[in-house]
């Protein structure tokens, strides 16, 4: 039986191939809030607080461009969207915890962990305790995120843009959800949303990524539900598709004689 400590470290350790793409993201975003004028205590602030790498790198840019107050929040919440249906797939395992659990889980909320964490809740075994594996994914990120912000910060504009840092989580994500598309239904969900990313990139408020989310929920609903016979029905058609058969043949042998 795994303890609450044990449950913590393999947290830790699941997230650790992330890490390696949340390093240059977080420092990226370090320097571009340094490039719009940002001081550093506001943007290790947002790192701090909104702890969501694509509305924080989207506010910078508004931010940049003097952008009305209103219309960046409206922005930022439309981006983090999709974060309600990491939510909703993620409620039913911890609809026993306590509301200090539940809010500390839902600030430690972020792509990354919801990948790592939503895997481990799928594996069979008790759930007893992997809201531990939970807290030790998003704390190592969390910290990660910290870390890196401060990096960019310190260095400002001297990391080149030629790096291309900003493909590594990407790079990162598809490694990580690969392997786990199993099931038809999965892969074909997966398949439909990464085609209409690309279809919709050009969307305002990076609305393609809400688009490309739903489309792959859809999809994948659709074929998961799809009617299929079961195993006992194509027995019972072939059982009654037996005597047909053995009629036509005796008749076939009437007419031969």
């Amino acid at each position: 039986m795994t303890t609450p400590r044990s449950e913590f470290l393999a947290g830790i350790k699941g997230v650790g191939p992330v890490l390696m793409g949340v390093l240059p993201f977080g420092l990226i975003y370090g320097v571009s809030a340094h490039s719009a004028g940002l001081s550093a205590s506001l943007s290790q602030a947002m790192s701090s607080i909104v702890f969501a790498g694509s509305a924080q790198f989207l506010t910078v840019q508004l931010l940049g461009a003097g952008v009305p107050a209103g219309i960046i929040l409206l922005t930022a919440a439309v981006v983090n969207l999709r974060h309600a249906l990491y939510s909703a797939s993620v409620a039913p395992f911890l609809k026993r915890l306590h509301t200090g659990w539940k809010l500390l889980l839902a600030y430690l909320l972020t792509d990354e962990a919801y990948a790592v964490a939503i895997t481990h809740y799928q594996q069979p075994g008790a759930n007893t305790n992997r809201h531990w594996y939970f807290l030790g994914a998003g704390l190592g990120l969390w910290m990660t995120w910290q870390a890196s912000t401060a990096a960019g910060i310190l260095l400002g504009a001297q990391v080149p843009a030629s790096w291309s840092l900003d493909f590594a989580l990407p790079l990162t994500f598809i490694a990580l959800v690969v392997p786990v598309l199993k099931q038809k239904a999965e892969g074909i969900a997966a398949a439909t949303a990464g085609l209409c990313a690309l279809l919709a990139a050009s969307l305002p408020l990076n609305a393609g990524l809400l688009v490309a989310t739903l489309s792959g929920i859809l999809v994948g609903t659709l074929v998961e539900i799809r009617p299929r016979k079961s195993p006992a029905a194509e027995i019972e058609q072939e059982n009654s598709d037996a005597p047909c058969e053995t009629i036509s043949h005796e008749k076939q042998e009437e007419r031969k004689s």
